[in-house]
């Protein structure tokens, strides 16, 4: 650790102990008034007193053609139609059943991507197995209990029919109708997504990446019920609302893949496809009560040097003075012990678990820093053989902030996932000419 960081831990360290000493309040992350929105910047009111700093950039105006209508299916041409059927079934004993029924998506769709081939017919997951259960589908033998009686069959609690048709094609810039979202995940800011918002506003797409309460340049209320996920989804919600069209297309990092994966469910014909990275495995979200984030402010605020600290060491693979420039310009992990603790506790969102997860029919592209230390690489490929369309990419060089790590890497494989739509099905080509 160099002298700057030591200098920056001290200092923490005594604003702490003055903190608990005089009852100051927490500090807050207030909205910047420096910032015009002559920048792209904009301040938007989601709440009376909510506000959220909106990065809305996009491609010059220019009198460009309208795009050509999408072929009509009835007509023969089927690219980029994916037909979804799917039963889930959900026991009572936590066994989870999912099932791909009529045509499976392509083989090539998942071949050489995340190195599992052709996607399962079926899928069964055991989310809790207790002694003598069997959750398969269909009538079984559970055999004999100590007195002689046979049990019953386990019945199904639920079961889930998905079963729609939808087009998925390619998001090429500079089209009226495509709409970037850039979410970023706790202590963030829309500054971890500057190399990405360049990338792609340069290509022609516009962009939108807005700031969570009390992060970045957003106002920071000082009550904790405005950190717990149903508050920053609704916040999200209003951002989506108020700059989606036609197509959407959802980017997320670490938390924020949640608030994607929610918009996604909500609003299925907007969203077009979804990017997640480092978000984790597709179980429900709930705080850790043994969690040292659950110290009072006073003592978050005299370990936040040490938390930051600890953060470089976790995020990134790598320590160096470059790796300290990305964190600062970031804005990464910058934020109030208050708004710290109030975001980690308020991480409880029971909904999200596998079948929620399952049922969405949208194209999902993972992207994981093999050098994570948050979320195991095993959670994602978890959510890989949960999401029905999924691509699964590691980087062997990023960690947890590879989009900050490897920009050029990340840039190119979003850019190929958005340019990507499926063929379409062998049986929906036209039939070769007989030779006479």
């Amino acid at each position: 650790m160099d002298a700057s960081w030591g200098h920056t831990m001290l200092t923490g360290v005594t604003e702490g102990i003055f903190c608990c000493l005089l009852g100051a309040p927490p500090n807050a992350v207030g909205p910047l008034e420096s910032v015009e929105s002559s920048d792209g910047y904009t301040f938007v009111e989601v709440k009376p007193g909510r506000v959220l700093r909106v990065k809305h950039a996009g491609p010059a105006p220019a009198p460009t053609p309208p795009p050509p209508p999408l072929p009509d299916a009835a007509h023969g041409d089927r690219s980029g139609l994916v037909r979804c059927q799917r039963r889930i079934t959900v026991y009572r004993n936590g066994r989870l059943l999912v099932e791909n029924l009529g045509p499976a998506p392509r083989a090539d769709l998942l071949h050489g991507q995340n190195g599992s081939g052709e996607p399962p017919a079926s899928l069964e997951v055991e989310l809790a197995d207790p002694a003598g259960s069997d959750g398969r589908s269909g009538p079984v033998s559970t055999g004999s209990s100590s007195g002689g009686r046979r049990r019953r069959a386990r019945r199904p609690k639920r079961t889930i029919h998905i079963d729609c048709e939808k087009r998925i094609t390619s998001c090429k810039g500079t089209q009226a109708d495509v709409v970037l979202f850039f979410i970023h995940g706790v202590g963030g800011s829309l500054a971890i997504w500057k190399e990405q918002l360049d990338f792609f506003v340069r290509l022609g797409y516009e962009v939108v990446a807005p700031d969570l309460a009390g992060h970045g340049a957003s106002s920071a209320p000082q009550v904790a019920a405005a950190y717990t996920f149903y508050a920053l989804a609704e916040d999200m919600r209003a951002i989506f609302k108020r700059y989606a069209k036609k197509r959407n297309v959802l980017i997320g990092h670490s938390y924020g893949v949640s608030f994607c994966t929610f918009l996604a469910h909500e609003y299925p014909d907007l969203v077009h496809k979804v990017i997640m990275i480092n978000g984790g495995g597709p179980t429900a979200l709930e705080p850790s009560f043994c969690s040292i984030f659950n110290m009072p402010t006073c003592v978050l605020h005299c370990l936040s040097p040490c938390l930051a600290w600890s953060f470089l060491k976790a995020g990134f693979a790598r320590q160096g003075a470059k790796e300290k420039q990305l964190l600062k310009e970031g804005n990464a992990f910058n934020v109030s012990s208050f708004v710290l603790r109030a975001m980690m506790s308020g991480q409880y969102w029971p909904e999200g678990d596998e079948v929620y997860h399952a049922e969405l029919t949208v194209p999902v592209l993972l992207v994981h820093g093999m050098h994570d230390k948050f979320v195991p690489v095993e959670e994602d490929q978890r959510m890989a053989e949960i999401l029905l369309l999924a691509f699964l990419k590691l980087i062997d060089e990023g960690s947890h902030m590879v989009m900050l790590e490897c920009p050029e890497t990340v840039n190119t494989l979003l850019h190929e996932f958005l340019l990507w739509e499926p063929e379409p099905p062998p049986n929906a080509l036209p039939a070769p000419l007989e030779e006479k």
